[in-house]
């Protein structure tokens, strides 16, 4: 079931839709717009099994510099485009393993950003990082730089879990990267948490769970594994026989869930919390939390510009996907052009259904009052799904005078509510579990 962190998904992006309408779009930009950019470092020391990003594995350094001056002449393409006086709200650097970069590349990378989109005032700069490949000297380098939220890859703390899915991180490595993090000033934190990985079970993750709960994170992300072996060939060296069933892949996450609500986290969307004082919570009060490729967020800015291989930029015409393999990503820089290399223009029922399925993913609800100020009369389109949806997930929803509402009960069924409302849902799709 898609996760819908864009709408249309990622499959529906085709090869018509490239670098021509990429240049088009950024070269249109208001500047007066504040952007976010997302940045793709493909490498990693060691390839996590569980894992179905677009990631390669390296031992050394140098296929990595070479990628960064890849994206250094990206950037100076970028320039020669996108219009004076742009600037950059949200910055974050995902992979991958974007602490794969020694601080001497850090910076370098940084300052190209910040040179071609300088930031805003108020600018956010996240990265993800692996706790075993970090030290002080490279955290010091990104808080320099400005980082200001950390995202730290946890998936689980239990050994023979871990060593099920090719990641040993013990906790006392995660901890001190999480107490030089604060050291050097970075408060804000988050934790990614997997449910539904091999061999846990509840003793396990409750275990995880009192680790994570020490390390006192802002926000949390706990994502049901998605066990999908004929896309990423790595998970074929998991054990399918020790994943958990279905019945327990949901005992798995409402148990995590609960006790991470007892211990004073705000429930965010489907599979994120945060603490009643951090900005997720806020924007979910003031119904301003939005979905993006990072999660849930509260990332006010319309645009994103993707940097790297496989990224994707969201724009103002639509979406627009960065040659996925490296070779290829490299190849259309070295070129000269951008490498967009698939996407897809939305049509206004596209922005329609994006809002729909957005607001049913945020806010639990579908206001179909609120989208008619917007979408006009467009919104009778959506009629049809939300008489479904109502008659289906009786005793899930509640109507309400122009729509409906998913009841607490019915929230674990939310990507199924919302895939009502997709126009590209294939029928037979294959896809990981709907939790």
């Amino acid at each position: 079931m898609p996760r819908y962190t864009s709408y249309p998904t990622a499959p529906v992006f085709a090869p018509k839709i490239g670098s021509i309408e990429q240049t088009e779009a950024l070269r249109a930009l208001d500047p007066r717009d504040p952007v976010s950019v997302y940045l793709h470092i493909p490498f990693c020391e060691r390839l996590c099994w569980f894992c179905a990003c677009r990631t390669q594995g390296t031992k050394t350094l140098s296929p990595v510099e070479s990628y960064i001056t890849t994206l250094e002449q990206e950037l100076a393409l970028l320039k020669q485009i996108l219009p004076a006086g742009l600037r950059m709200g949200r910055m974050h650097w995902g992979g991958g393993t974007p602490t794969i970069l020694p601080p001497e590349l850090i910076q370098r990378l940084a300052r190209a950003v910040k040179a071609v989109i300088p930031p805003t005032g108020d600018w956010e700069f996240s990265v993800e990082i692996d706790p075993t490949m970090v030290d002080r000297q490279k955290i010091s380098a990104l808080a320099e730089e400005g980082m200001n939220r950390a995202s730290l890859g946890i998936q689980d703390f239990d050994p023979k879990v871990q060593d099920a899915i090719g990641r040993l991180q013990p906790f006392d490595v995660t901890q001190q990267c999480v107490e030089d993090l604060r050291a050097a000033g970075i408060q804000s934190l988050n934790a990614d948490l997997v449910y539904g990985l091999p061999h846990q079970d509840i003793t396990r993750l409750n275990d995880t769970v009192s680790k994570v709960l020490d390390l006192a994170p802002d926000r949390i992300a706990l994502f049901g594994y998605a066990h999908v072996p004929w896309m990423s060939k790595r998970q074929r060296l998991i054990d399918e026989t020790a994943l958990p069933k279905e019945v327990e892949r949901f005992h798995l996450a409402e148990y995590a869930a609960t006790r991470f609500r007892e211990a004073g986290y705000r429930s965010i969307g489907i599979d994120h919390f945060s603490k009643p004082d951090d900005g997720l919570a806020r924007a979910m009060e003031t119904r301003r939390l939005r979905r993006n490729f990072q999660g849930y967020v509260d990332d006010s800015c319309s645009t994103l510009i993707g940097l790297g291989a496989s990224s994707v930029s969201r724009l103002p015409t639509g979406y627009i996907q960065n040659a996925s393999a490296t070779a290829a990503y490299v190849q259309r820089i070295k070129a000269g052009e951008l490498a967009g290399a698939r996407g897809h223009i939305l049509s206004d029922a596209d922005l329609l259904r994006a809002r729909a399925i957005e607001m049913i993913m945020c806010d639990f609800q579908l206001d179909l009052a609120e989208l008619s100020r917007e979408f006009g009369a467009l919104v009778e389109a959506l009629r049809p799904e939300t008489a479904l949806v109502i008659d289906r997930f009786d005793g899930m929803v509640q109507i309400r005078p122009d729509g409906f509402e998913i009841l607490p009960e019915g929230r674990a069924l939310t990507r199924i509510i919302a895939s009502c409302f997709d126009a590209y849902a294939p029928m037979n799709g294959r896809y990981s579990q709907a939790s």
